[in-house]
């Protein structure tokens, strides 16, 4: 399993029964949710390397 960033973070009271709810709907812990829609923002975004992308040797220079 990869190792993950442990941090702590403030949120709005609110925001987080939000994101509860919306967790419990998708079948997700909060956390899991939090981390799905940073990570959704990332790729929206295109900030982010995708994995497999990354594991991926690169065969077209051999």
């Amino acid at each position: 399993m990869a190792k993950k960033k442990s941090f702590v973070l403030r949120i709005d009271p609110d925001i987080y029964d939000a994101i509860e709810k919306w967790a419990a709907q998708e079948f997700r812990s909060s956390n899991g949710q939090i981390e799905w829609i940073i990570t959704k923002a990332l790729r929206d975004a295109r900030r982010t390397v995708e994995k497999s992308i990354q594991e991926e040797p690169n065969v077209e220079n051999e």
